[in-house]
Parts: structure tokens; sequence; C-alpha cells
């Protein structure tokens, strides 16, 4: 097999890239997974098709410079601005208290202290690809759980730039270790330095000048060009090539040119990014992995209890209920795709062992195969821990803290559950129309924003019977639920119906199959906001071509009814 060449096994390896992205997709798994198995099928652990991993490593170290090339550019301090304290202070205390118990079990199973840390910040991250995935088709990614576990994610993924700067100088001896740092962390300054000044003076001229070209093959390849120049100009300074990739997104990420440069690039980077993966596949010993079941088993526990643990409970320190706490901590159980990244650094810096990979990688799948078991569970959990007064009592704990700010009682108001971005037009206008209104949300921050507007507010889950009680229901006229999620909006009008069978409810939904079970249980009004965005275009178009506002609106009302054919 070594005699027929490089593009001999770079073709296995590619087909063995499809097929296992095939199947992962068929099994409704993430495609990396796919990818990850395949690698190690090929691989001269399994069975034995390729035996020149070096070269194949070597390729897809162009796909670790793409996939952080691209982080950059779509990197966005503005949701981390959004999400606040609890993504920023919350992420970091998570990282650190994660990896520290990484390093206790490391120590325990008796590795050195270098392999012992580098592992604790592994398993640190959590997979930003696999988490956001599962919300978007959960309907949850704009929930309070959903926004607070986007803000952990991208930390995590900034954090990743740091950790491949300190951990590679881990396999210096220990009075080597401090001095290491220093030079590390001169270069990289140097480095930002010089590539803050080229982003502020020279990329923009650049990539203006190619832009006014109007040639897409050609500002594809200044792209490119620019990506590859910074991750040899960071080796240059003694920085990782993934490290200068990411610093050149982030800058070219700040520019007008963002968008198409990320359109342009990521064919490329999923081309190289499925290179990357199978090859780290190919760097596992899956003997190690049937050898010893039961410590990757173990390990596999380990990191879910801790993980469920620390990252729920950032959540609780930061004001948020038990409810995003339980989310939080079974969605961000799993590692993260840029664990392998940063594993790739610690197998080539020499301190990680074959073995340790092994483990690593075998518990990196199988926690990303049961994350969407994990998400599955919470919600179970949450529902079953309402079912039993200890539950209950520590459910609405948050909210007896909240009693102190007094709603006043109120009749023939509004009430909206959820005060995020789908409910602001409408509580601008009750507000500048002197409707009465009260607003339910479980995000801190966002009661916190309509307190000081002076709007009556009350914290805590709108589907909990206990927290719609406050809110003056029977004497309500109508209620308006927000939330994406299907089950939330479910259990929320149940509730109320129990409170005040006759109340009037408007609810939003995103899917068909769940209008039907909402309307059956009492929603009076439904509002799809795809479906709503689809009439509001026709409603431009049809008034471009001259139809009266009369009869637009005749078409979209038959639109809406489904009589139009």
């Amino acid at each position: 097999m070594e005699n027929l060449g490089l593009g001999f096994e770079l073709i296995i390896v590619l087909v063995a890239a499809v097929a296992g992205g095939i199947l992962a997709h068929r099994l409704k798994l993430p495609v990396l997974l796919g990818y990850l198995v395949a690698g190690i099928l090929v691989s001269p652990h399994g069975l034995g098709l390729v035996q020149d991993t070096d070269a194949i490593k070597n390729l897809a170290s162009l796909g670790v410079i793409l996939l952080l090339f691209t982080l950059g550019l779509e990197f966005s301090l503005d949701e981390l601005r959004r999400i606040g304290r609890v993504a920023v202070l919350g992420g970091i205390a998570q990282i650190l208290l994660t990896a520290a118990a990484g390093v206790i079990l490391g120590k325990v199973l008796g590795w050195a202290t270098p392999e012992a840390i580098f592992f604790g910040f592994l398993i640190s991250l959590s997979s930003t690809l696999i988490v956001l995935k599962l919300l978007l088709e959960r309907g949850e990614l704009d929930t309070v759980h959903g926004r607070v576990m986007t803000g952990i994610l991208l930390m995590q993924d900034l954090s990743l730039v740091p950790l491949m700067i300190i951990l590679p100088t881990l396999g210096k001896s220990g009075s080597e270790i401090a001095p290491a740092l220093l030079d590390a962390g001169a270069k990289a300054v140097g480095f930002v330095v010089v590539m803050a000044g080229l982003g502020l003076f020279l990329l923009p001229k650049v990539l203006d000048k190619v832009a006014q070209a109007r040639s897409r093959e050609l500002f594809l390849i200044t792209v490119v060009s620019l990506s590859l120049a910074a991750a040899i100009t960071a080796q240059f300074f003694g920085v990782s090539a993934a490290v200068g990739a990411f610093i050149a997104g982030l800058l070219i990420g700040r520019s007008i040119f963002a968008r198409q440069a990320l359109a342009d690039i990521v064919p490329f980077r999923d081309a190289f990014g499925a290179l990357f993966f199978v090859s780290l596949g190919t760097l596992a010993d899956l003997s190690f992995i049937t050898n010893n079941p039961g410590l990757v088993i173990g390990v596999v526990a380990f990191i879910i209890v801790v993980k469920f643990i620390i990252c729920g409970g950032v959540p609780l320190v930061f004001g948020y209920n038990i409810r995003t706490a339980i989310f939080t901590g079974f969605g961000l159980t799993q590692i993260g795709e840029f664990s392998f990244v940063l594993a790739g650094v610690g197998v080539t810096a020499g301190i990680l062992s074959n073995s340790t990979y092994a483990l690593t990688l075998g518990a990196a799948i199988t926690t990303m195969i049961l994350t969407p078991f994990a998400l599955s569970l919470a919600n179970f959990s949450y529902r079953q821990l309402e079912r039993f007064p200890v539950g209950q009592r520590l459910i609405s704990s948050r909210a007896a803290s909240d009693r102190k700010h007094v709603v006043q009682p109120l009749s023939g108001h509004a009430v909206i559950c959820g005060g995020g971005r789908s409910s602001e037009s409408l509580i601008k206008v009750l507000a500048r129309r002197n409707i009465s209104h009260l607003i339910i949300d479980l995000d801190p921050q966002v009661i916190t924003k309509f307190r000081k507007m002076g709007i009556p507010c009350i914290y805590g889950d709108a589907s909990n019977p206990e927290i719609l009680d406050r809110a003056s229901l029977e004497k309500a006229k109508l209620l308006i639920c927000t939330f994406p999620s299907f089950l939330d909006v479910e259990l929320t009008v149940k509730n109320a119906r129990k409170v005040n069978p006759k109340l009037d409810i408007v609810a939003r939904v995103e899917r068909d199959r769940d209008a039907n079970a909402l309307l059956n249980i009492g929603v009076n009004e439904l509002v799809k906001p795809e479906f709503e965005s689809s009439l509001e275009i026709t409603r431009h178009c049809l008034h471009r071509y001259g139809l009266t506002a009369t009869e637009i609106q005749y078409l979209l009302n038959s639109l809406r009814q489904g009589t139009m054919s």
C-alpha cells in the first residue's frame, strides 16, 4: 500500500470522509463524528488502508488554518456584550473550574502534571457546532438557556487562541516553563501588534483594490492568500499558524468585506476541515479503546457529571433560575470540535501520549453522540422536578427572592410571556398607547431593563403555575406567548386556561405540526414568524405591481385561511 503514493491514500481518506459523513447524517449525528470514525477505520490501527499519516496531517493542517480563520471572521463581540457577564465571567470560570477537575482526574490516573493540565483544558471546551445545530432544530436558539449557552460557547471559542499559545510550553522542563511562557507571550503580543497595524492600514486597501476588479476568483484567492500569509507570519514570530489565521480572520471580520470573505472560503474550510477530522481519527489507537472500555466509560461519566455541575452552576451564580441551569448543564456536557485542534497541538508538542489521545478521542465521540439525548433529558428532568414538593420549592426559590418587587394588581391588562426581541415592538406600542401590560421572563437582564423603564415585571418561568398566579390572569384581557419553544408555549397555555378559561391567547409557533396542538388546547390566534414574513414580502411585491390595498388584503387573507389553491 505504501508504494501507491500519497495521491491514492488521499483518495481513500476523502472517500472514507464522504462515506462516514453520509452515515452520520443518516443516523442524525454530527457529520464530524462520521469523519472521525472514518479516520479510525482506515488508519494503521484499523484496516490499515492509510499508512502515510504524516503526509495526510500536513494537508489537514490547512483545514485547521481555514477553520480558525473563519472562526475569526464569524466571532461576534456584539453577541458577547448582549449576553453580558454570564458569557464573559461565567465562561472563564467554567473553563478554569472544568480544567481543574480534569487535572485532578489526570493525577488520579497517574499522568504527569503537564499532561493532566492539557487534558483538563481539552475537556473544558464544548461543541459550538453541535449545540447550536441542536438548539436551532429544537427552536430554542433564542430562549434564555439558548442565549446563555451561546455566550459561554463564544467565550470557549475565544479561549482557544491563548490556550494554543500557552499550553505547548508545558512540554518544557519545570525551570523552563516560566521563561517559555514569557517568550511565547512576548512573541504573541509582537505578532498581534504587527497584524493590528497591517489590519488597520494595509488589509482594507488590498481587499478594496481586489473588490474593485469585480472578480470573485481574485477575491477568493486574495482571502486564502491572506489567511495563509498570516499563518506563515505567525510561525515566524514563534506563534501557532492557526492562531495567526484567527487574528487575520478577526481583523478582516471587522471590515465590510467580512461576509463575502466568509461566503467564499466556507467550501474550502469544509473540505479541508473534513480532511483534518479524518486525520485526527487516523491518530487514534482503536485497540486502546477496545482494551480499556471500563476506563473510557468512567472518564465519560466523569466528564458528563463535572461539566453538568459546573456549566449548570454558572447561570445560577449569575441570577438565572434552575430551569436555565438544568438546560445549560445538560447542553454543554460534550467535548468540542476545537478540543481536537488543541489535542493535535498536544500530540505534536509531545505532551499528550498516544493512549491519552485515544482516551480523549473516545470520550469526545461518546459525549458528542449523547448530546441530543442530554438535551431531551434536560426537558424531562425539569418537568419531573415540577412534580415533587422539593423540586417545586427549588424552582420557585428564585421567584420567591423576586417578591420584593411588588407587582400592583392589574385589570384588563396584557400578560407578555417572554420579553425578548420578539416582543420589543409590542411593548413599545402598548407603552405609547398607555395600555397596561406585564412581562414575565426568565432572563434577569431583561427583567432589570424593563423595570428601569417602569414596566411591571415578574421574574420566572411563565409555564410554572405559581409564577402565573402572580400575574392576575383572572383579570387579564390578553396573554401573549413569544417563546420559541413549543413545549414552553404548550405548558403556559394549559396552566393559563386553568386560571382563566375565557382568556384571549396569542402564541408564536414555528412548525405546522405544533399549530393544531396549540389550537386544540385553547390558543385563539397563532403567529408563524416565517409565514408572516413571507406574507409581508408578498404584500410589498403586489403593491409594486399596482394592486390596491383591498385586493392585497383579500389575497393575504386567502393565504392565511389556506383557501388559495
